[in-house]
């Protein structure tokens, strides 16, 4: 019998599943000690905690009712393009649900939306070691732009220390 294959928006009650997913991402990416989210703070920011922003999203794939997979985005914006776009922050598919598409049909879901709200493109960052995604991103149509622009992030103390820092160059 063919599995059942669905891919919703996350609840309230998927925080759960969506921070055990978070953590499997994490030691596969070999850094299982920096995962500091819990599932109070997934609850806060994806929004399902009365009175809370919504930064981000999550689309869960299920097989059968097992969770197999899941998405998790943020909305862009292109300046040049003057239009949405989405961010993937996390692509997970858990390794005994892999080679079935499911990686794919997350992505197609998320370009669907893309395309729904007239956005300008779908983007995400990989791993330059992670060859295997690479390839699999590749093989779907996706473009490295790793020649001509480099991912650039501030955070922990550096980011303190910049917010301390003031308008006009406050606080040298």
């Amino acid at each position: 019998m063919a599995s059942k294959v669905t891919v919703r928006a996350a609840v309230a009650s998927d925080v759960q599943v969506i921070l055990e997913m978070i953590k499997e991402l994490a030691l596969y990416e070999k850094e299982p000690d920096k995962v500091l989210a819990t599932q109070e703070s997934l609850h806060d920011t994806l929004g399902f905690k009365e009175g809370s922003r919504r930064y981000a999203k999550t689309l869960l794939l299920y097989e059968d009712d097992k969770p197999a997979g899941m998405a998790l985005y943020f909305n862009s914006y292109s300046t040049w393009r003057a239009k949405p776009g989405i961010y993937l922050e996390d692509l997970f598919v858990r390794p005994q649900f892999r080679g079935k598409g499911y990686g794919t049909t997350l992505l197609a879901t998320l370009a669907k939306e893309v395309i729904d709200i007239d956005g300008a493109r779908l983007e995400w960052s990989v791993l330059k070691w992670n060859e295997p995604s690479i390839k699999f991103y590749e093989g779907i149509g996706a473009t490295n732009l790793g020649i001509e622009w480099q991912q650039m992030r501030v955070d922990g103390d550096a980011l303190k220390n910049l917010a301390r820092r003031g308008a006009l160059g406050d606080g040298k």
